[in-house]
């Protein structure tokens, strides 16, 4: 049985047990946050309970990661997980990784069933990513129909308005509008996981310096206390 699972990290793709993100150098563990499966679990529910809020046409992606954090941090601090608290971008990472993951196995669903898929998350996240927009559309009428507002509709009469023929046979594009949207949402993922792991990478920078110059201040006040030898 397989199960397929890709991990995002700088430069390479790893394909495994998801359960453990680590930092590229081993020193800097402690100070970085390590994705345990009960971290994941929660960073899993709280991203699905958020999925609307991410799909609005407009919104901030960074306020409501920070969001995602917070609530992650807080249900690890009701686990007496007090440690090393995640950050905004961890989770933006993590969750980047989770849906390569999860797209991959929702392929193999596809070709193979879903028994094939034995991944852990895929369940919950399918259930919420899985849906078509034709089923979401569909269940928010089912919610609708014993309101109000759904039998007023259902009331309504509405006459459908045709377009008007062209005169000519406009050419077919080359690639259908829904192909262009989906090429463009992929380049943007791309741009701002690019961006996320420059910006872990200048973090690390900036850290070793200052550890650096911690390093030098320290010895140069150890050489300043040595008190000199006489000549004689």
């Amino acid at each position: 049985m397989e199960v397929i699972e890709t991990i995002v990290i700088q430069s390479a793709d790893v394909d495994g047990k998801e359960t453990v993100v680590s930092g590229v150098d081993a020193d800097k563990s402690k100070a970085e946050f390590i994705w345990t499966l009960q971290a994941t679990w929660h960073l899993v529910n709280v991203r699905l309970e958020m999925d609307q809020a991410f799909d609005q046409p407009v919104c901030k992606k960074k306020k409501l990661w920070e969001m995602v954090a917070e609530k992650v941090n807080a249900k690890l601090r009701e686990s007496e997980v007090t440690d090393v608290t995640v950050k905004a971008y961890e989770c933006d990472l993590k969750w980047r990784n989770m849906l390569a993951t999860y797209r991959k196995n929702s392929e193999r669903a596809k070709r193979l069933g879903a028994a094939s898929v034995h991944w852990e998350f895929f369940k919950a996240m399918h259930e919420v990513l899985g849906k078509s927009r034709e089923e979401i559309e569909a269940q928010r009428r089912a919610k609708l129909s014993g309101t109000r507002v759904g039998k007023a509709i259902a009331s309504k009469k509405f006459t459908p308005i045709l377009p008007t023929p062209p005169a000519t046979a406009a050419p077919c594009s080359a690639r259908p509008p829904q192909d262009v949207l989906q090429l463009y949402m992929e380049l943007q993922e791309r741009k701002m996981n690019m961006w996320a792991q420059q910006k872990a990478l200048e973090e690390r920078k900036i850290e070793a310096i200052n550890n650096l110059a911690q390093a030098i201040s320290s010895l140069a006040q150890k050489n300043s206390t040595v008190i000199p030898k006489d000549g004689h």
